[in-house]
This record gives C-alpha cells, structure tokens and sequence, in this order.
C-alpha cells in the first residue's frame, strides 16, 4: 500500500479526529472524518477508504452496527480505537468483522504500526490472493508444503497444529480471536472449544520454544484470542 493510502477515521470528537489526521497527514496518508456512524457508513461507501478508524462510542449508533454495515458490502480493514476496555467489546467487534483494536489512551507509534501491519495485509491480499507461503522472522510457514521451518530448521507440526499457526499467520499482528480460530480450524460446530484451542496452543509454544511469560512468536490476549508478534 502508498503512501497514498486513504484512512476514514470516524469519533464523535473532533479534538481526536484532529489530532489523528495531523499524525496520519504527517505520515503521506489522505485523511477523511465522520463524526456519526451513519456519516461513517456513508463516507466508507463513498470515498472507498483503503482503511477505517473507528470509535465505537458514536451518538447514533454504536460502532459495533457501523461494522456490521460496512461489512454487508465490503471487506475494508477495521481498526477500533476505543476507550472500552472490557473483554467482552473486544471480542465482540473482532467477531463483527474488526480487524484490530486498540484502547484509548494509545500511544501513536503503536496506532501506526498497527495501520501499516494492516494496510500491508489488504495490499497484499489484492496483489496476490491467499498467500502460499509467509515469513515471520526466523518463521517460514508454507502451506503449500504443509510445512514450517524456524532458523532453516523443519518443525514436525500435526494438521491442526499446522492450520492454527498458519491462521495465526495470515493474520500476524493482528488479535484472531477464540471463536475465529475455533471456526477457521475446526468449523462452526467448535466455536466455543475454547478449552480444546488451549491445548494446541501449548503444544505449538513447546515445538517453538516460545515462553509464554515472555513469548517471540504467540501472545495471548486473555479472554479475546491470540496474536503472532511480527518481529
């Protein structure tokens, strides 16, 4: 993705809109405001951002429908940015089809690291489709191969071992939550085996030697789902 890349921030107050298009301007990105969910709905239809940031707190509608919409008709990256810290809003925005969420107050390093992890997922999904293969640091996952190399080395995985960190890479950076991961990997019936999800977790952290106390690859994001750290 450009530097022309086209970011619709959407919050009901302007200091906030304000002071994230001064940061994101400073960055070569084209910056549009909504201050409503309706108004976002609209503008995402009619200015075809490459991404959205979005407020769930609006004085229309809750972000969480502002989702739902923009997801009826199209698949533009969703990060949240809220001041909602409760487990249950996270979990229910990513389950709407958010990509990524990010609690208020926020450190903007962090805010645009998280837009660049996402605008370089949509620029390479419309180059290429669903990727065949991915590196994440010293990770090479090819799925194609069905196999996983760290350092050069093969790590013997099982199927489902392999489909949850393939998973986990196609979306690295970005928070993939239980009931996604259970529905990726095992279908719609085990959306809440979250029980079962722990299991091949640990056995994934132990074949790549990642502590969980001080984790390279898996974070967990308790009680939302797992994240895997881009280096």
């Amino acid at each position: 993705m450009s530097a022309l890349a086209r970011i619709l921030v959407v919050d009901d107050e302007a200091q906030i809109r304000r002071f994230l298009r001064v940061a994101l301007e400073a960055h070569a990105y084209a910056v549009f405001e909504a201050a409503t969910g309706l108004e976002a709905v609209q503008k995402a239809a009619t200015e075809d951002p490459h991404l959205i940031v979005l407020d769930l707190g609006l004085p229309d509608i809750d972000g969480k429908a502002v989702i739902a919409k923009v997801r009826e008709w199209s698949q533009t990256p969703i990060l949240v940015l809220s001041v909602r810290q409760a487990e249950a809003e996270k979990v229910e925005a990513l389950d709407a089809g958010a990509q990524d969420y990010v609690v208020k107050p926020f450190g903007i390093k962090e805010l645009l690291a998280r837009i660049r992890s996402l605008l370089r997922d949509r620029s390479a999904s419309e180059d290429a489709g669903v990727h065949a293969a991915v590196a994440i640091g010293n990770l090479h996952i090819d799925v194609a191969a069905h196999e996983v190399r760290k350092d050069g080395k093969p790590l013997k995985l099982t199927r489902k071992e392999f489909d949850v960190l393939w998973t986990l890479a196609r979306h690295a950076g970005r928070i993939v939550t239980h009931k996604a991961l259970l529905r990726e990997v095992w279908g719609k019936a085990h959306e809440h085996d979250t029980q079962y999800l722990r299991v091949f977790i640990r056995q994934l952290r132990r074949k790549l030697d990642d502590d969980p106390a001080s984790p390279r690859y898996i974070m967990n994001e308790p009680g939302v789902g797992y994240r895997l750290l881009e280096p």
